[in-house]
Parts: C-alpha cells; sequence; structure tokens
C-alpha cells in the first residue's frame, strides 16, 4: 500500500468561541496558490455555531475537531500532535496570512539543512486598521540572524512569523501565559539552520492572551527566561528590558506632544 501524503506545511488553527474570527482565518488560508499544505482546526467545544459551520467545509485539506480543553497550549498541543506536515505553522482564528503567495515563496527557501524559516507579521487595531510591521511599532526587532540567545531579551520574532519543522516542535507547556517564548527558544536550541526569509508572515491583532493578563504574563516571560538563560543573566537582561520599555513609553509620549 502507498504511503499517505505528507504536506510540506501544517496550518493549524485554534479557536474558541470565534466563529467570525475563524471564518476569516479559514479563507484567508484558503486564497494560497500553494496548496501542498493541511489546515488543521481545534476547537475548543465552542457553541457558537462553529461545530455546524465546520461540518459544512468540503475541503480535503482541511481536518477539524471540536471537544473541550485545558486553555490555549492544550489545543495547540492537540494540533501538534495531530499535524502531519513537514513544517508547522500556527494561524490562529483572527489571523490571516499575508497574501496568497506566502506560502509559496515560504517553500521555495526550504532546503535539507533549513529547520526553522522565520519573518515578520503586520499588526491590525482591533478595528482592522493596518498599524505596521512588528518590528516598526515595537521594540522587538525581526534579527538577520536568529537563534536561541537571541531571545534572551524577549519574543523578537512574532509566533506566526516562526515556522519550524514538525520534528523538532516540542509541545508546549500548559500553565505559563509566555509558553510561545518557552516553545521558540527550545525549537531554536535543537535546530539546524534557521532561515530569515525577509517575507511577511501574517497580520494579526493587538491585545492576545499575554496582553489580557499582562502581570501574570510578565511574572510568567521572567520564569522562562530565567529557566533558559539562568539566574543573573535574565535579572540582567530584565534590567535592560524595563529600561527599553520605558524609553519607548517615553518617545512614544513625546512623540505624540507634535
Amino acid at each position: 500500500m502507498a504511503s499517505e501524503h505528507t504536506p510540506l506545511f501544517s496550518v493549524i488553527t485554534v479557536c474558541y468561541q470565534a466563529l467570525p474570527e475563524l471564518q476569516r482565518t479559514v479563507a484567508s488560508v484558503n486564497t494560497s496558490t500553494f496548496r501542498d499544505y493541511e489546515h488543521l482546526i481545534i476547537d475548543g467545544g465552542s457553541s457558537d455555531g462553529t461545530v455546524k459551520w465546520l461540518e459544512g467545509i468540503k475541503d480535503p485539506l482541511v481536518r477539524w475537531e471540536s471537544a473541550p480543553d485545558k486553555g490555549l497550549y492544550d489545543a495547540m498541543n492537540k494540533g501538534l500532535a495531530q499535524a502531519k506536515g513537514e513544517f508547522v505553522w500556527f494561524v490562529n482564528a483572527g489571523d490571516l496570512i499575508y497574501s496568497e503567495q506566502t506560502m509559496a515563496q515560504m517553500a521555495t527557501m526550504i532546503d535539507e539543512k533549513v529547520d526553522i524559516l522565520f519573518g515578520e507579521v503586520v499588526l491590525k487595531s482591533p478595528e482592522g486598521k493596518v498599524l505596521g510591521t512588528r518590528s516598526e511599532m515595537t521594540p522587538h526587532k525581526t534579527p538577520d540572524l536568529l537563534n536561541w540567545r537571541s531571545m534572551r531579551f524577549g519574543m523578537v520574532v512574532s509566533h506566526q512569523a516562526f515556522v519550524p519543522r514538525r520534528r523538532i516542535a516540542p509541545f508546549y507547556l500548559e500553565d505559563n501565559l509566555c509558553a510561545d517564548i518557552d516553545w521558540v527558544i527550545r525549537c531554536l536550541k535543537v535546530s539546524g539552520e534557521s532561515m530569515n526569509t525577509h517575507l511577511i508572515f501574517a497580520q494579526f491583532e493587538t491585545g492576545g492572551l499575554s496582553r489580557q493578563r499582562h502581570r501574570e504574563s510578565l511574572k510568567d516571560r521572567y520564569e522562562v527566561l530565567r529557566h533558559h538563560f539562568g539566574f543573573l543573566p535574565n535579572l540582567c537582561n530584565h534590567i535592560y528590558i524595563l529600561l527599553r520599555a520605558l524609553w519607548t513609553k517615553l518617545t512614544i509620549s513625546s512623540e505624540r506632544r507634535y
């Protein structure tokens, strides 16, 4: 019997009670001119019509499940466990792939040495206004070269613009709001070459879970980075992070006065 085809990309979308956002994301992925992918949708047991809508999808590239979960990272782990692609890409409900050519452009940059593709994202306001790239709008500038030590000052690459090989992607911590930072670091620690594609991967709205629970996320980020970098280096790094945040706030306030 012939073996089942392994797609190049597993696009994973997690959602809960977010039918309009999910519909936009699915439509966005479906515009891709590159078709060697699977789209996994992991719903947390929504009661807003999501299941009925998913039942109507006839696209053979889409697989889905709907069942209660223990939260965002539990759902993302379910997606990882079911993924069959060579590379995994999290494009969650409300996120949009940047263009219909994005996956095709990403695919041309892959060879046997490349374990991670990374790039840029565009930020939008909750009202849908395009604000700019993440490098333009935040202190986090996408580096030309990326390794695990690049993460010592925080998330220098957006989760939506970080696409590792499935075989090096671990499961997420499920009890930490900054599990995405830990996941990226752990991917980078075991990876071969990381390719800066200089592409924009996705568009997404500002204000995710870590923003909604900001103080708790700061504590969780500190613990993640302490684990990977050690107590004293992490303490020094967080002094820099604090000074950078203050400088950014002062700069933005000054600009708004003119």
